[in-house]
C-alpha cells in the first residue's frame, strides 16, 4: 500500500498513559494510607516556602515527606529537610512538569507506609503540570501577586483542572497595587465553587485556612 498518511495525536496518547500511571499510584498511596497533594506554581511563586510553614505546623502531627520536583539541584528540598521532614528530589534536566511514572520511579523504593503526608512540589510552571494529574489526592495552585493582576484570566484551564486555589504574598498587596478580591472574583468567574485561600507564607497568614482546605 503506498500514498497512505495515518495521523497520530501523540499528545492523546501521552496523555492517555499518563492517566493509566497516575491511577496505579492513587492505588499504591491508598493502600498505605498517604494523603497526597501535588503543588504547582510558577517560579517564585512561594511554593517551597508554603510546603516549609506546613511542615512547620504539620510536623508534630503527621509523618511527612516531601517530593521535589526541578530541572536541576536539590535547593527546594534541602529547605524543606531543615525542618526535620525526609525529602526525595527527582531532577528532570529538560521536563517542564513532573509526569506519574517519574513519581512512581522515584517512589519505588521509599517504604511509604512510613508517611502519613507526601506533599509534592511540581516543577516551577503554572501550565505543563496542569495536564498531568500524579495520582496526588488534590492539586493545589498557588498563584502570587507578584504575577500581576490577570494572571488567573490567562491560565483559566489550570484553574479548572485543580482542587484549591492559593492566593500567596497577600502582604505584598499594598506595595504592589494589587486588588486581591479582583483576582478572587477572576477565579470565581471560573469555577464559583472551588475553595480559594488567602495567604501569606511568609508571616503565616492563611496557613491554618490552608491546612483546613487540604483535611489536615
Amino acid at each position: 500500500m503506498t500514498g497512505k498518511t495515518i495521523t497520530i495525536d501523540v499528545r492523546q496518547d501521552l496523555f492517555g498513559a499518563n492517566e493509566e500511571a497516575a491511577a496505579i499510584n492513587a492505588a499504591v498511596f491508598r493502600e498505605h494510607g498517604n494523603r497526597v497533594f501535588d503543588i504547582m506554581g510558577s517560579v517564585g511563586t512561594g511554593k517551597t516556602l508554603l510546603i516549609e510553614s506546613l511542615c512547620e505546623r504539620l510536623g508534630d502531627k503527621y509523618r511527612i515527606l516531601m517530593v521535589a520536583g526541578d530541572l536541576a539541584t536539590s535547593i527546594d528540598a534541602d529547605r524543606v529537610a531543615q525542618h526535620g521532614v525526609d525529602t526525595l528530589q527527582i531532577n528532570t534536566q529538560t521536563a517542564c512538569h513532573l509526569d506519574a511514572r517519574m513519581v512512581r520511579v522515584a517512589l519505588r523504593d521509599v517504604d511509604l507506609s512510613k508517611y502519613d503526608v507526601i506533599f509534592i512540589e511540581n516543577v516551577g510552571n503554572l501550565i505543563c503540570p496542569a495536564g498531568y494529574p500524579l495520582g496526588a489526592e488534590k492539586k493545589i495552585v498557588i498563584v502570587s501577586l507578584t504575577e500581576g493582576p490577570y494572571m488567573i484570566r490567562k491560565h483559566p484551564l489550570t484553574i479548572k483542572r485543580c482542587d484549591a486555589v492559593v492566593i500567596n504574598k497577600i502582604d505584598l498587596a499594598e506595595a504592589l497595587e494589587i486588588d486581591v478580591d479582583a483576582i478572587e472574583r477572576d477565579i470565581r468567574e471560573i469555577d464559583a465553587k472551588i475553595p480559594v485561600v488567602r495567604v501569606s507564607a511568609k508571616t503565616g497568614t492563611g496557613i491554618d485556612d490552608l491546612i483546613q482546605v487540604l483535611g489536615l
